[in-house]
């Protein structure tokens, strides 16, 4: 498991007609404040304040295809060559990070291939480095672009 220290939130947050939202700086709009919300805000200023990843190279919710289905990926963290380096996967803080999480991930990796993904509810996290169909456990994630 990675050991994930948060920094303060400095998130601006309003509410419109009984529902709370939040203004994402990357996607520079504002999204309905849902759990999984709340846990990809705050996992995107870990990556962005303590990891010092680029804000530039992230992209988020972005579809993408598995056969004839459309999904959305959570985080994409791209390298400096603008390639898909590494892909999180978000839930809200009730959900289990089991063996179904991360065999969503995995399908979802197939389109946008990585040779990193993390699994994330906001108090838990786990990261792996793919490499050669096998995955290695991490106890930390990588700096950017490693």
């Amino acid at each position: 498991m990675v050991s994930v220290t948060y920094p303060e939130p400095d998130f601006k947050i309003k509410t419109h007609e009984d529902k709370d939202y939040l203004f994402d700086p990357i996607r520079k709009k504002w999204v309905v404040l849902t759990p999984e919300e709340w846990v990809r805000q705050n996992f995107i200023q870990y990556l962005v304040k303590e990891k010092k990843y680029p804000t530039a190279l992230i992209g988020l919710e972005k579809q993408i295809e598995l056969g004839d289905l459309k999904k959305r990926f959570d985080i994409l963290v791209y390298n400096k060559a603008h390639q898909p380096w590494m892909m999180i996967e978000c839930k809200e803080m009730n959900v289990a990070l089991d063996e179904k999480v991360l065999e969503q991930l995995l399908r979802y990796s197939i389109s946008v291939p990585v040779s990193y993904l993390v699994i994330t509810n906001g108090r838990e996290c786990f990261a792996w480095h793919k490499s050669h169909q096998a995955l290695s456990p991490l106890d930390i994630l990588p700096l950017h672009g490693e």
